[in-house]
C-alpha cells in the first residue's frame, strides 16, 4: 500500500536549534506508518493480477489492460462505510469494515456489467494506531480477494488533530473494465421481464444513523445471543460481495439490469436501472423480512415504505431477466451460492404511479 503522511505544519525556532521540533512532536510517527507497511505487504500481495504491473511502494500503480477486452470501455465508483463505522469504534471491531469498504464500490460498478480489476483506499486518522489499521485493510484485501480485483495502493494519513482518538475514516476507489457492445444500462428491460433478488448478508452498509438511535434506544447488549449469534456480529456482518456470482450469469445468459441495494432501499434503486414508463413490482411476500430487520422495525415502530426506502430488507441485489430466462438464471446463481428469490416483475407504469412498488 502506498503510504503518505499528511504533513502538520510546525514552526521551527531556526535561532534556538536546540529547541528543534520534530515531525513526531507535531504528532506524526513516521515510523508508525513504516511498521504498517510492512503489515499490510502480505495482504495486498494476495490479492495481485497478472496485469499488475507495478503496485505498492511507488508514486503510482501500474496496471495492463487484460487483453481478453476487445473494446474496453472503464467503470469507477467510489464510496465508504458511513456511520457504520462508529459502531466499529464502540465495539473495537474492525476486522470487517475493509470488507464493507470493498463492497460498496464492486458491487456498484458490477451493475454496469463491469468486472473489478483493482482497488484503492484512503485511511485517515489523528494518530495511526498500527495493529488497527492493520485489521482494517486486512479487510480490504480480504475483499478484494472475494471480487476477484488487485488493491494496488491507497493512502494512509495520520492528521493530529482532524479525528477523535481511536476513530478513522475510510473511502474507497474501484476500477473495473466491460466490453462496450456488453454494458448493462437497462435500456432493454420490457414489460413481462422478471425481477430476481439475491439475499443480503444483513444491512450491508446503509440506514447505520438509524440503526445506531434505535440500537442506542433499546439498550440491548451486543454481547446477547441473537437467533444463534452474538448482536454485535449481526449488526457488523459485512457486506456481501456478489462479483464472482454475477459475472458468471453475465457470461452464460443476457441480464437486462441490475440494480445494488444501497442507501434509498429497494424502492429508490430499482429505479436507476428502469426505462422511463416502467414499474417494477415487487411482492413483499416472496421473501422473509430477516430477523434484524424485524427487530429494527419494531423497535422504530417502522412504516413498511420507510423500512423499503431505508434499507435492503434482505435483498442485497436485484437482477432482472426475461421471464423465459428466469429458471435458468436462478438456477445459476443458486450453483454459485447465492440465496435467489423471485421477488416480482416488470409491467406497465400506471399514471402518477412510483416507478417501483412494494405490495
Amino acid at each position: 500500500m502506498i503510504l503518505h503522511l499528511i504533513e502538520s505544519r510546525t514552526v521551527l525556532n531556526t535561532n534556538n536549534p536546540t529547541n528543534s521540533i520534530s515531525y513526531r512532536d507535531a504528532g506524526v510517527n513516521m515510523e508508525a506508518g513504516d511498521a504498517l507497511v510492512e503489515q499490510i505487504k502480505p495482504y495486498a500481495r494476495r490479492t495481485m493480477r497478472p496485469e499488475v504491473l507495478a503496485g505498492i511502494g511507488g508514486f503510482g500503480s501500474l496496471f495492463e489492460m487484460p487483453k481478453k477486452f476487445k473494446n474496453p470501455v472503464l467503470v469507477s465508483g467510489t464510496d465508504g462505510v458511513g456511520t457504520k463505522l462508529k459502531l466499529a469504534f464502540q465495539l473495537n471491531k474492525h476486522d470487517t469494515v475493509g470488507i464493507d469498504l470493498v463492497a460498496m464500490s464492486v458491487n456498484d460498478i458490477l451493475v454496469q456489467g463491469a468486472e473489478p480489476l483493482f482497488f484503492l483506499d484512503y485511511f485517515a486518522c489523528g494518530k495511526l494506531e498500527v495493529g488497527t489499521a492493520a485489521q482494517v485493510i486486512k479487510g480490504i484485501a480480504a475483499g478484494c480477494e472475494q471480487s476477484g480485483c488487485a488493491l494496488v495502493g491507497g493512502e494512509t494519513a495520520e492528521m493530529p488533530g482532524m479525528y477523535p482518538a481511536g476513530e478513522y475514516d475510510l473511502a474507497g476507489f474501484a476500477v473495473g473494465c466491460v466490453d462496450k457492445e456488453k454494458i448493462i444500462n437497462g435500456l432493454n428491460i420490457a414489460a413481462g421481464d422478471v425481477v430476481l433478488g439475491l439475499a443480503s448478508s444483513g444491512a450491508h452498509s446503509n440506514g447505520y444513523s438509524l440503526i445506531r438511535k434505535l440500537i442506542s434506544n433499546s439498550g440491548i447488549d451486543f454481547e446477547s445471543d441473537f437467533h444463534g449469534r452474538k448482536f454485535k456480529d449481526v449488526v457488523m456482518a459485512p457486506t456481501k460481495i456478489y462479483v464472482k456470482s454475477l459475472l458468471k450469469l453475465i457470461e452464460a445468459l443476457t441480464v437486462k439490469g441490475m440494480a445494488h441495494i444501497t442507501g434509498g432501499g429497494i424502492t429508490e434503486n430499482i429505479p436507476r436501472v428502469l426505462p422511463v414508463g416502467l414499474t417494477a413490482e415487487i411482492n413483499a411476500k416472496s421473501w422473509d423480512l430477516p430477523p434484524l430487520f424485524k427487530w429494527l422495525q419494531a423497535q422504530g415502530n417502522i412504516t413498511h415504505s420507510e423500512m423499503y426506502r431505508t434499507f435492503n430488507c434482505g435483498i442485497g441485489m436485484v437482477v432482472i431477466v426475461a421471464k423465459a430466462d428466469a429458471v435458468a438464471a436462478k438456477q445459476l446463481l443458486e450453483s454459485a451460492g447465492e440465496t435467489v428469490y423471485e421477488v416480482g416483475a416488470i409491467r406497465a407504469q400506471n399514471a402518477n404511479e412510483a416507478a417501483t412498488i412494494v405490495v
